[in-house]
């Protein structure tokens, strides 16, 4: 299956502990990824949870699709990982590697897209992208409510 690798590091100004005590409730995924909208089914089981999220596209500006997405996750030493199953054959890995940096967190978010289709593999790694981006952005901007 076709796949590829996208990478961001960058900086919030919170520390490692209170990052990843945030990225391991689900719940805190709503707006997290500008695509998630929704969070129902978690499913907390020894080592990991899962959960189903509803990302929410748009297409034209008006036409919205919610695409079901079946979430694990698992807190590790390093940070989070976990895998994300999603209709049409894409399937993604991603990792959160947090290390303290002195003033907060250094985050490494790695996420490896694969699907069945060329054209589908380019569409979701795009999409990837730019929620991995914004992500970032969004995360940072949540730190002063971490503590």
């Amino acid at each position: 299956m076709p796949g590829t690798t996208l990478r961001h590091a960058f900086h919030v100004p919170a520390p490692p502990s209170a990052v990843l005590a945030h990225l391991g409730e689900p719940s805190n995924y709503v707006g997290l990824s500008p695509l998630v909208v929704a969070v129902r089914d978690v499913r907390r089981e020894p080592g990991e949870t899962r959960f189903v999220a509803v990302e929410r596209f748009r297409f034209l500006g008006f036409v919205t699709y919610d695409n079901l997405i079946e979430v694990t996750l698992r807190a590790t030493e390093e940070g989070i990982e976990g895998e994300v199953d999603s209709p049409g054959g894409v399937r993604l890995g991603y990792r959160f590697g947090l290390a303290e940096d002195g003033v907060g967190t250094a985050v490494e978010d790695v996420l490896t897209v694969h699907a069945t289709l060329g054209p589908v593999l380019r569409y979701a790694a795009r999409k990837a992208r730019q929620v991995q981006l914004a992500r970032a952005d969004i995360l940072a901007g949540r730190a002063p409510t971490l503590t």
